[in-house]
């Protein structure tokens, strides 16, 4: 199972829980909804948080094979320079 799956069935059950908790609490329902929605809000920023810290991996991934991308061609260019100076070498 993938990272993010599991990391995305804690954050629902968390969500579900937290909503739960507060709808069985005694309190006025004005109350109840603003600490639902408190609840949501915190949970929305580290879900963003989360989302964030994703994006910065693919990033950085992508950069790494940018690089080896990079390095793959400049030995090509590098291989097929010597081989035309070798087929040179050898016309002559």
């Amino acid at each position: 199972m993938s990272s993010g799956k599991v990391l995305l069935g804690v954050l629902a059950g968390v969500a579900v829980g937290a909503v739960l908790g507060v709808l069985f609490a005694p309190d006025k329902g004005s109350n109840t909804r603003k600490r639902i929605s408190k609840k949501g809000e915190g949970l929305a920023d580290d879900l963003r948080e989360k989302f964030d810290e994703f994006l910065d991996s693919i990033s950085v991934k992508v950069d790494e094979v940018k690089e080896e991308v990079a390095d793959i061609s400049q030995k090509s260019k590098s291989r097929s320079g010597e081989a035309k100076k070798d087929a040179k070498t050898a016309a002559i």
